[in-house]
């Protein structure tokens, strides 16, 4: 009856005004289940969101980190063939841009497989080179790649010349990777540290001008007759993935 007379009566509008304020908080402490509720799903729906986010953003952080690496990498190629390129543009003889595509499994042989073999051309003797001097040259030749023997290894030998006398020597593999040994050099020789080997041209291999090595280490013993020389080779022999395979003009003309 109240709530009748009250909806139709003007005069129990001041009234039911009063009683509203009056009625206010009884309504917020009916209301704190719900409210309780609803923050404890929106809880429950801000981690889960914050839960996915954190896995799209640690996947995508892996993604963006695999191809910075490969962008590193691809820097470092695109560098190494500018090095490459300005090296072929250095000299005179034709050459061709062969990538390493294996090294040999034995610690004792310094050998490296190329992918240029008879269809290109290549050809047992032929020098090869890097960015930086003489590689070595190819010792077997089949239709898709090529064998390289690097002038590290104990089985090789080239005749070089001191660039800046043009004292003659032979540079032989002493069987490390980063030394090369001159032999029969006389201890009253002019050789000093520092000093750049290139190839000499004779026995007609290895075109004449070509970095060798640099002298490290010049050791003369009083009472022998030889010195003992060291050298370091200027080719990067266990980091070129590209090299060039020369190609002589007297070989261009067979």
């Amino acid at each position: 009856m109240l709530i009748l007379i009250g909806q139709r009566l003007e005069f129990m509008a001041p009234l039911r005004s009063q009683l509203s304020v009056v009625a206010t908080p009884f309504y917020w402490v009916v209301d704190i289940p719900s409210r309780v509720v609803d923050q404890f799903r929106d809880s429950l729906s801000s981690r889960s969101e914050l839960m996915a986010d954190n896995e799209r953003l640690r996947s995508e952080s892996l993604i963006l980190n695999a191809k910075l690496q490969k962008y590193i990498e691809l820097r470092a190629e695109n560098v190494r063939l500018r090095q490459l390129m300005n090296s072929a543009e250095r000299v005179n003889d034709t050459v061709v841009v062969a990538e390493v595509v294996a090294v040999a499994s034995d610690p004792n042989r310094h050998q490296l497989v190329v992918d240029k073999g008879s269809r290109d051309g290549a050809f047992v003797g032929q020098p090869v080179i890097d960015a930086n001097g003489l590689l070595g040259q190819i010792t077997d030749v089949g239709v898709l790649q090529s064998r390289v023997l690097l002038v590290t290894d104990s089985a090789h030998a080239l005749p070089v010349r001191v660039s800046r006398n043009g004292l003659r020597a032979i540079a032989e593999g002493t069987g490390m990777i980063d030394e090369l040994a001159l032999t029969h050099v006389a201890a009253t020789t002019d050789i000093q540290v520092g000093d750049l080997l290139v190839s000499s041209g004779l026995g007609g291999r290895f075109p004449s001008g070509y970095p060798v090595g640099e002298v490290v280490d010049v050791s003369i013993d009083p009472g022998k007759s030889f010195a003992v020389v060291r050298a370091r080779p200027m080719a990067q022999l266990d980091r070129s993935r590209n090299v060039l395979l020369v190609f002589s003009e007297q070989k261009i003309e067979e």
